[in-house]
């Protein structure tokens, strides 16, 4: 039963469900890569998430329009992002607690929200697979890479447009210095508050997307507490990367790829006890935050509030 696992058509299937189960991580990712740049942890992501999921869901379930449905949870992350910021930046908070409160606060509302306005598991059409000529038809390739829906291609674009703002633009040079030293940048006359403001907005926004991604583009479908976890595993990823757009990218593939791994491990109904398959990213989230939280060495404030004076 295991040498199913290496034919062809399984292996492409595997790496194709792969690159799109890593679009909901990337999003989540590369938004916290940027709060976390800055100097703010957003431990919220996943309550983030949730909201993002179901404002996703329910627009385009009653508008019959993805799009609305995108730019609903986009919204939707954009304000979470912007009351963290709030806690976070004005009220000082302690990150991880208040960020903890986010999350709790996004699953009450998002459970709370389908059971008042849907009431049952609905389905919805959601993004479908673009077909891109010439490179679409390029055996095992075209099936792998280019056989996705929209969102799958935006994530990977993101990666990208992360690395270059962070490293090759002004505001990247800001979030790096803010988030390293907030004195040395607000001594240059670079508001510390305004950037810490953006990012952690921005990682909000980014959130509700990695949500949308999940309700109208790979599931379809949207149901309490989907996520499981996904929100945390993101989190991680950006230490796993080392704070690195392209590194991050590189965990969010691992990840995704033995999700999907276990996922036709119990299509084939490979004899593997099945909680020990579901188990399994949650497992490599442990070990490769074991392994890389002595090698890396976070933004030197981060989770550190800054108030000029002192």
């Amino acid at each position: 039963m295991i040498g199913n696992l290496f034919t062809e058509a399984v292996l492409v299937g595997i790496l194709a469900s792969g690159i799109r189960l890593a679009t909901p991580y990337l999003y989540a990712a590369i938004g916290e890569t940027f709060s976390q740049r800055s100097g703010v942890l957003n431990l919220g992501v996943e309550g983030q998430m949730l909201i993002g999921a179901f404002a996703a869901f329910f627009v385009s379930f009653t508008t019959g329009s993805l799009w609305l449905g995108l730019l609903a949870a986009i919204i939707s992350g954009l304000l979470m992002g912007l009351a963290m910021a709030f806690v976070s930046i004005n009220l000082q908070a302690e990150q991880g607690i208040s960020g903890i409160g986010f999350y709790l606060f996004g699953l009450g509302l998002s459970d709370l929200l389908f059971q008042k306005m849907l009431g049952t598991v609905e389905t919805v059409s959601g993004f479908r697979p673009i077909y891109i000529p010439y490179l679409s038809d390029i055996p095992i390739i075209g099936d792998i890479f280019f056989n996705q829906n929209i969102l799958v291609y935006g994530a990977y674009l993101l990666v990208v447009a992360a690395w270059f703002v962070l490293n090759k633009t002004t505001i990247g040079l800001k979030i790096k210095a803010v988030g390293e030293s907030p004195e040395a940048a607000d001594s240059l006359g670079v508001s510390v508050a305004r950037v810490r403001y953006f990012t952690v907005i921005l990682g909000g926004g980014l959130s509700g997307l990695a949500g949308a991604s999940l309700s109208i583009a790979l599931l379809n479908v949207f149901q309490q507490n989907m996520t499981s976890g996904l929100g945390f595993i993101a989190v991680a990823l950006v230490y796993f990367g080392g704070w690195r757009p392209f590194a991050v990218m590189g965990g969010a593939l691992l990840f995704s790829m033995v999700n999907s791994l276990q996922l036709w491990v119990q299509v084939l109904n490979i004899p593997i006890p099945s909680d020990f398959a579901v188990m399994m990213p949650y497992v490599l989230t442990i070990i490769a935050l074991v392994i890389t939280v002595q090698r890396v060495r976070p933004p030197s404030a981060l989770t550190k509030p800054f108030e000029r004076g002192h």
